[in-house]
């Protein structure tokens, strides 16, 4: 059974940094390597956004309200993928969720990782 494991939120105060870390479990290095790992957020009231996005390529996207701030990263050997947050502010608290995608062949879901930017 595949298994995401998401760490490193917490509170933080605005202009901060933070990483976060997600990590798979019960899934093979060739399918995981093929896939498109991502990171999603979902605030209080709003609906689940894509906040960054990187293809098996290493192709990387974000959402606009994080271009320049957020960075993400994978190391497919260590079944990983990063999210590195500077500049936080109060508008980036949420919980966190990675995301491991091919296509229609797999789609898999961390439990989620609150992150709070409070002053």
């Amino acid at each position: 059974q595949v298994q995401l494991v998401e760490s490193g939120g917490g509170v933080v105060q605005p202009g901060e940094s933070l990483s976060l870390s997600c990590t798979a479990s019960g899934i093979d290095f060739t399918p995981l390597s093929m896939s498109t790992m991502a990171w999603y957020r979902q605030a209080p009231g709003k609906q689940r956004e894509l906040v960054a996005r990187i293809t098996s390529a290493r192709n990387t996207n974000y959402a606009d309200s994080v271009k320049g701030r957020f960075a993400i990263s994978r190391d497919n050997y260590k079944k990983t993928v990063y999210l590195k947050m500077n500049s936080l502010n109060t508008d980036d608290t949420a919980v966190y969720y990675c995301n491991i995608a091919r296509g229609t062949v797999l789609d898999y879901w961390g439990q989620g990782t609150q992150v709070t930017v409070s002053s």
